[in-house]
Order: C-alpha cells, then sequence, then structure tokens
C-alpha cells in the first residue's frame, strides 16, 4: 500500500490553545497543553484544501489521499420519516456507517492509522478495546501486513475475540480497563508499539492522523443531501473523536467557500460528562459508576476536542438512559434498522434536543449510526424466551 502525506498539510495545530507544531506523532496531545497538565489533541492542519467535493476525490481532503482497498466510507442512507413525524422535524435520516467493511466508523481511522504507521516504518500497531476499534485496527493492520496487538480485558465478547483472532492480532489482557493504558504507554514511549487509540488520563482523543478520517462524514454528507442540508447531526460520543471529526469536516467545508452555514454536531452520551467538564469539575469524573448498556461510549472521561467541538457549532450535549435507548432501539427495529445500543443513543438524544426547543418543526437532521445490533454483547439474549416447536 503506498502511503504518502498530503502536501498541504503545514503541521499540527492544539485543538486546544491553537498552537502548531510540526509534522510528527503527538501521541500525548500539544506538548504546550500537556506541559501545562490539560492534555489536548492535536489536528493535521491543512494550509489549502480543495476546492470541490466529489466522492471519487474524497481522499484529496485527507492526511493520506492513498485509499486502503477495503472499501470505507461513502455510506449510504436511510430516510425516517415516521419517527420524523412522531417527532414534528422536516426530515430526518441514519448515516449508516455499520456498512463499513468491519460493521463500523472505526474503519475509516483504522485506514488512515494504518497509512501513517506504513509512512513512518512502525511494525506494530496497538489498540486499548474490546470491540470495534480492535476488530477494525486488526483488520486494516492485517491488510496492509503489519502486526496489531490488541490489549483488552478478559471479558472480551467471544465473538469480538473470534473476529480480532480471525484478523491475526494479539490479544494481550490486562486486569481492568485503566491497565490497557498504562500497557499502551509504556510500549508507546520505548518504541515498541504504534498506538492507535489514546493511553492518557485525562485523556486526548485517539490518533490524531485516525481522527482526520472521520472528517469525510462532513464530506459525505454535503454531496447526499445537496438539495437539503442538515440543520442538526446528532452522534454518540464518549472521548469526542467522532465528533471532533464531523464539525472539523463542516468547517473545512465553510473555509473552502462551500458553504455559508454548518449544522449543528451535537453529543449523546449515557452520563453528563460535559456538564461535568463544563462547570469546572475536572476532565475526569471520580464518582462515575460506568454501569450504562451503551459500552461503546461509557467511561468517565472528557476531551477538549468534544468541548471545542460543542463550542464551535454551537451544539449541546445530552445525557440519555439506558431504558430509553432501549425503547429506541426497538423504534428503529420498526423502521428496518437494528442497530447496536450506543447507536440508538442518538435517537434518545434527539428527543431531547426536541422537547427543550434546541431542535424545531423545520429542522432536517441526521443520525450517525455508529454499529449493528449483531455486535450485541450476549447479555442482550438473556430475556430470550425459548423457540417452541
Amino acid at each position: 500500500m503506498e502511503s504518502i502525506l498530503n502536501a498541504n498539510i503545514g503541521g499540527m495545530q492544539c485543538i486546544r490553545c491553537d498552537a502548531l507544531h510540526p509534522v510528527a506523532d503527538y501521541f500525548e496531545g500539544c506538548p504546550s497543553c500537556l506541559a501545562s497538565g490539560n492534555p489536548a489533541s492535536v489536528a493535521p492542519r491543512y494550509t489549502t484544501l480543495p476546492r470541490e467535493v466529489r466522492f471519487e476525490t474524497l481522499g484529496d481532503w485527507l492526511c493520506y489521499p492513498g485509499t486502503s482497498g477495503l472499501g470505507e466510507g461513502v455510506t449510504p442512507l436511510s430516510s425516517l420519516p415516521r419517527v420524523a413525524a412522531e417527532l414534528d422535524i422536516r426530515a430526518l435520516h441514519s448515516k449508516n456507517e455499520f456498512t463499513n467493511p468491519t460493521g463500523s466508523h472505526k474503519d475509516r481511522m483504522a485506514a488512515l492509522i494504518v497509512q501513517r504507521a506504513l509512512d513512518i516504518g512502525a511494525k506494530t500497531i496497538a489498540v486499548a478495546s474490546s470491540g470495534n476499534a480492535a476488530a477494525s485496527v486488526a483488520a486494516y493492520a492485517c491488510r496492509a501486513g503489519l502486526r496489531c496487538v490488541v490489549v483488552t480485558t478478559p471479558d472480551i465478547s467471544l465473538n469480538w475475540r473470534r473476529a480480532i483472532e480471525m484478523y491475526g492480532a494479539e490479544i494481550v489482557a490486562t486486569k481492568s480497563a485503566d491497565d490497557r493504558w498504562t500497557l499502551i504507554k509504556r510500549h508507546a514511549r520505548n518504541g515498541d508499539w504504534y498506538p492507535a487509540t489514546n493511553y492518557m488520563t485525562p485523556p486526548v482523543g485517539s490518533n490524531p492522523f485516525g481522527v482526520d478520517g472521520y472528517r469525510t462524514i462532513a464530506l459525505e454528507l454535503y454531496l447526499q443531501l445537496s438539495d437539503a442540508p442538515p440543520t442538526d447531526i446528532v452522534v454518540p460520543t464518549a472521548r469526542g473523536d467522532l465528533l471532533w471529526g464531523i464539525t472539523k469536516g463542516y468547517r473545512d467545508l465553510q473555509t473552502a467557500g462551500l458553504l455559508a452555514a454548518t449544522p449543528k454536531v451535537h453529543a449523546v452520551e449515557p452520563y453528563p460528562r460535559v456538564a461535568h467538564a463544563h462547570h469546572g469539575r475536572g476532565m475526569v469524573i471520580s464518582n462515575y459508576s460506568g454501569d450504562t448498556a451503551m459500552g461503546s461510549i461509557g467511561g468517565n472521561t472528557v476531551t477538549h476536542q468534544t468541548l471545542r467541538a460543542l463550542d464551535e457549532s454551537g451544539s449541546s450535549a445530552i445525557s440519555v438512559r439506558d431504558e430509553d435507548a432501549l425503547e429506541d432501539q426497538r423504534a428503529l427495529a420498526r423502521e428496518g434498522l437494528y442497530l447496536e445500543l450506543s447507536s440508538v443513543a442518538p435517537l434518545s438524544g434527539l428527543r431531547q434536543l426536541v422537547e427543550n426547543g434546541n431542535i424545531g418543526a423545520s429542522s432536517r437532521v441526521v443520525l450517525v449510526s455508529t454499529s449493528h445490533g449483531y455486535k450485541e454483547p450476549a447479555s442482550f439474549t438473556t430475556a430470550l424466551r425459548p423457540i417452541t416447536v
């Protein structure tokens, strides 16, 4: 796989203090912010952006224009007219990220991380994950002939474990989720592993070259909904990689002179982590129990990229309950979409945004559906009644 950095990248810019650094790998974020005790992500800074958007040349907008050959991206939309009518909004769509090769949005990130690893001569990619990111990075590393280490916990789903092992990745288990980060930090600092995901506390986002790949969701929506652009996009959010990428993609479209106004990009989470951070209580929530069935967006941390994305688009962060997401999982299934519970959370968040007046009757909304429901853990099947003959 040929891997050539986009010539229009002029450095890596901090998303918190805007300091510009040379192009390099900043696994621990902006050096200046790290030194001040406020770890924050960096992102590739483009000196020039293309003057047009076409499906065939979306790679020209990315830090690594080369393709993986697996076919990630250009995911379809499903219209949801009945739910739109129920909520009294003009239009509602689902952006079906579960149609990516390994079944989630993470493929957009993994494809670019692998290209970056090849570009700098890294031999081993490491990912801290027990789900979508683990399978995605394992698949793309395998495709590129790179070694992959998945650092997880012993309770990893057997379905995920089988997928990861089928891709040829090595699984290393630690006692706790936090221990995963400690292990990856040690090997990353020693130069043994090229990290795909965060290992800091407080956290920064995932590998910034990978996060850059999420910008293409905004570019695709620009093309897919050109006649009736969305006013609002609702995103399931953990540490804000996807939220930031979509927001940045729309901002770049505006900078390139292709959009006069950008949509609001709202975050949905299982606990009011963003409110906690906005109230000056820090980026790590000490009293968070972690008890949520929405595992893909769980955790007790907030990143500056989440806060910056929300501020830049004038958007809201909504926390939703498991029971509401479970009910909306059934509602979307009746529309023909069976989604992972974390991917359903945007609909539950949308209901709140409509109720509190943040989204009105003239709104055109896109829900980002990150993963399908066939990946749900075995615990979801325990309530099923036996099938009788």
